[in-house]
This record gives C-alpha cells, structure tokens and sequence, in this order.
C-alpha cells in the first residue's frame, strides 16, 4: 500500500510544463485513452466486431451496444466532473492490465471498456485520493445507474481478488509504459497543447450501461 506522503506526491510523467493550464486534459490522459483506444481496436477485429469471445469473467461490463461517446471524451468528462488526480487513471490502467493477466481468455473490447474504465477509476480514486466522490456521483458522470455501479466495483474487486493497492515502482513502470506507447505510435500530435481547454460541455446526456438493465441517460450538471 502506498504511505500518505507516497500518495501526495505520486504523479505520472506524462505532465505538463508548469505554466499548463490546470483546466486543460493532463497529456497522461490523452496517452492512455489513445492507449486503450489501440487495444480496443485490435480486440474487437481479433472478436469478430460486437465483442464475441471477449470472456465470460467480464461479462458483467459488458452491454449491448458500444457507447456513442469514444474513450478520449469519455476519459476527459470523468476527470473534468471527478476532480480526481491523473494518477487515478494510471492505477485505473494497472487494475485493468492485472484483470487481463488474472484472465487471459478475456478481452477488453468496445461494448465493455468504458464502464471497466470508470469502476477502475472510482476504485482507484478511494484507494488513492485524500477526497472524492461517492458512487452515486460517479454513476451520474459515468451514465450508468448507481445501483449498477456498485454491482460493477464488487465484480471488479472479487475479480481483482481485492489486490487494489499499487507500489511507486509499479506505478513507475507504467508511466513508463506510457511513455514508451506514446513514443512508438506517435501520440504526439494528438497531445493537447498547454494551455488548450478541452471542452466536454457538448457532452452532457451519455448512457453506456446495458439497455436492458440500466436506467435511461442521464444528465450531468455543469
């Protein structure tokens, strides 16, 4: 478990100039939804597309159809209305790595990465932040139900067998792996500039529970 002091001072590489506007997204944000958005991809052409064959251990976030907003404007919305710390979402990427290390039949696929997202995230905010939201927030920012949401964090936590906790040179190796993604696939361009707002203020009713299950959209205050 990381001490106090380790949580205060932890902080992904991948951040800005110390002139960066506060307001704008954090680059680590960017990297790791282009990141996600890379695997998702190859997952879902390795699943046929719809997600078939994407492992029954992930089948609780798994819905019906893909979300209409995409992993960049969804990871900016949950760290525009959470206010939780950019390394939240690195802690988010390690739980969901040990998922697919814990389950290698399993895929992270369209129909199933953003609601394994904002549970990571959630988890990930708890363990580290000295402040955050409660479940029924983060529902309302995620577009899932509460009551779902919290079904969702004790799957993630019985499938993570509860090793929620993140050493500094774990979370090291990853900012590193970051990096490296970032260098390797030309990220670069995609990288906001400092001082650039990236507005999700166009984004305001998502839905990305099971139509079957979940509530309808529902509305996120500004």
């Amino acid at each position: 478990m990381l001490s106090g002091g380790e949580r205060r001072h932890l902080q992904p590489r991948l951040t800005e100039p110390s002139s960066y506007d506060a307001s704008a997204t954090p680059r680590v944000l960017t990297v790791l939804s282009c990141v996600l958005e890379k695997l998702v991809a190859r997952n879902d052409q390795l699943s046929g597309g719809g997600g078939r064959g994407y492992g029954k251990r992930l089948s609780a976030f798994h819905g019906v159809r893909s979300p209409a907003i995409g992993l960049d404007k969804y990871v900016e919305r949950i760290y525009k209305y959470t206010s939780c710390s950019p390394s939240c979402f690195v802690v988010a990427f390690v739980y969901i790595d040990r998922l697919l290390h814990r389950y290698p039949d399993s895929l992270v696929v369209s129909l199933n990465v953003h609601r394994l997202l904002v549970t990571s995230v959630m988890i990930a905010s708890k363990t580290l932040d000295d402040e955050h939201y409660n479940n029924a927030f983060y529902a309302r920012v995620g577009g899932v139900s509460n009551s779902e949401l919290n079904k969702l964090e004790l799957e993630l936590l019985f499938l993570l067998d509860f090793d929620v906790t993140v050493s500094s040179r774990i979370f090291e190796s990853y900012c590193q792996h970051l990096e490296k993604e970032m260098l390797c696939n030309d990220l670069v361009e995609r990288l906001p500039a400092p001082g650039i707002t990236i507005s999700v203020d166009d984004v305001t009713e998502i839905s990305v529970g099971d139509a079957q299950t979940s509530s309808p959209p529902i509305l996120v205050d500004s």
